[in-house]
């Protein structure tokens, strides 16, 4: 069990646990108008991809040197690594929603996270660690601000706004998620 602490200390868990729970409620608070208007996706897709862009922070170790050298098998590590931060994510959001009004359904939650966490995984691959949080952050930023999803590639590149249960949504989520874990399970952070 020491293992996983020096790990998660290393990865700089907490700190970034930190920054999920309080991005998470912070968007929560101030995306709470109970209207009853029509279901906006802009708001948990914010809180998801802000909790996504905090985890990926602690993709890279402190050492990328001692990561590669290590006697250990990196690679089911860094996989599980990717998909219990997807989870985390996912489940701050729930949390917050289970005290209060519903942001967003759970399987557009868990599509997202994925998706995300996927894009998190790829951007440490091809950037480092500290740099994994630009893919999540440029997709959602050119999607915030790309024009109606009237065709397929607008579709899939606006993903993260579609309603749940969408094909191209869940699909393009689906192999954001393989390609980014498998990787960086595989090659790992970038130096």
């Amino acid at each position: 069990m020491r293992w996983l602490m020096l790990y998660a200390r290393s990865r700089q868990v907490p700190a970034s646990l930190a920054a999920v729970v309080i991005s998470t409620v912070a968007v929560w608070a101030l995306a709470r108008d109970g209207s009853g208007e029509p279901w906006d996706p802009r708001p948990p897709v914010l809180v998801l991809a802000a909790a996504a862009m905090a985890v990926s922070t602690g993709l890279s170790g402190q050492d990328l040197a001692l990561d590669r050298t290590a006697a250990i098998r990196w690679a089911p590590r860094r996989a599980a690594h990717v998909l219990l931060s997807s989870g985390i994510v996912a489940t701050v959001l729930l949390t917050v929603q289970a005290v209060s009004e519903d942001m967003a359904t759970t399987a557009f939650v868990v599509q997202d996270s994925a998706g995300l966490m996927g894009l998190a995984a790829l951007g440490a691959t091809l950037s480092g660690g500290q740099f994994g949080w630009t893919l999540p952050f440029a997709w959602l930023a050119f999607s915030f601000f790309a024009p109606p999803a009237t065709s397929m590639p607008m579709q899939v590149a606006t993903w993260m706004l579609l309603p749940p249960g969408t094909a191209v949504g869940t699909w393009t989520a689906l192999v954001l998620m393989i390609a980014g874990t498998t990787a960086y399970a595989l090659a790992g952070p970038r130096r």
